[in-house]
């Protein structure tokens, strides 16, 4: 049975223990940076339908991270909400140095 986290607080912690391999980071980063990417484009150009990619790419990115090099199961399939959340704080935390890129 999975923990049950009170707070996103408590969770991000464990959040990082699921991504200490630097090329699964990597893989998250370059997720996000194409996810927000796509979003201004779909954005500034109406197209709609493009929205679908945004999911695909942005999990298919951390996935491939975690099955090929961190050897772990994505913390999305147990915590949905604070897995998308913690995926964001430490796409902030790399772009701020906090976390090592």
């Amino acid at each position: 049975m999975a923990k049950e986290y009170k707070n996103f607080s408590e969770f991000y912690p464990f959040y990082l223990s699921q991504h200490e391999n630097q090329t699964c980071r990597r893989l998250h980063f370059f997720g996000s940076v194409i996810v927000v990417l796509l979003v201004l484009y779909i954005a500034f150009s109406a197209r709609w339908s493009l929205f679908f990619f945004v999911p695909v790419i942005g999990y298919g990115f951390a996935w491939v991270g975690h099955y090929l090099f961190e050897k772990n199961r994505p913390a999305t399939f147990t915590y949905p909400i604070y897995s998308l959340m913690g995926d964001w704080v430490m796409f902030k935390d790399i772009l701020i140095g906090k976390i090592k890129f």
